[in-house]
């Protein structure tokens, strides 16, 4: 066989393995999180609030809470499925978020799906942040997004970041915003 035969038979091989190995859903969480980019910040005179913190939820032992333990907190809200590929590849990042962050931000990781798979999700991925599901058809303060859609939002109610792709939540300049809404 001729050289750029061989070459394009390896290139097709490489491409086909992206929809049909193992290897190819490791690789589109690879490429997604090596393309993502830092959250798109809103600028002060163009923050909205949210209407009001009367949101009912559940807590990862299917209990119901209201959102309105995190007024006047910072909060960070995303939006994920297990079977998400965007959702996924963002998670990594928002665990090691939650560890640098808990205690001084309130997380919600929100899914609507069913608890059993959500959970062997989680364990199957080692991942410690607490998961929020959204109670379907209950009343939200925000726009609810499609995954992997997050909000940030400040101690005055005020959404700081409305993101609706995937981000890369682990950079500098998402430290230096939430050390800045953190002080305040």
């Amino acid at each position: 066989m001729k050289r750029q035969t061989v070459y394009t038979l390896f290139v097709i091989a490489i491409i086909l393995s992206f929809f049909v190995t193992p290897l190819g859903d490791f690789s589109k969480l690879m490429l997604n999180r090596i393309f993502s980019a830092a959250p798109t910040v809103i600028t002060q005179e163009n923050r909205g609030g949210i209407s009001s913190y009367d949101w009912g939820l559940k807590d990862a032992n299917w209990e119901f809470f209201s959102f309105k333990k995190s007024k006047g907190k910072v909060v960070f809200i995303t939006f994920w499925a297990s079977w998400h590929l965007p959702s996924k590849a963002q998670l990594k990042d928002i665990q090691l978020l939650y560890d640098t962050y808990k205690g001084n931000v309130d997380f919600y990781v929100i899914t609507n799906e069913e608890r059993a798979p959500v959970e062997l999700f989680m364990m199957k991925n080692d991942y410690t942040f607490p998961v929020t599901y959204q109670i379907v058809g209950n009343l939200s303060p925000l726009t609810l997004l499609k995954p992997p859609g997050s909000y940030i939002i400040d101690k005055n109610g005020d959404i700081v970041v409305h993101q609706n792709a995937i981000a890369d939540w682990r950079n500098d300049k998402v430290d230096e915003l939430f050390a800045e809404l953190i002080a305040q």
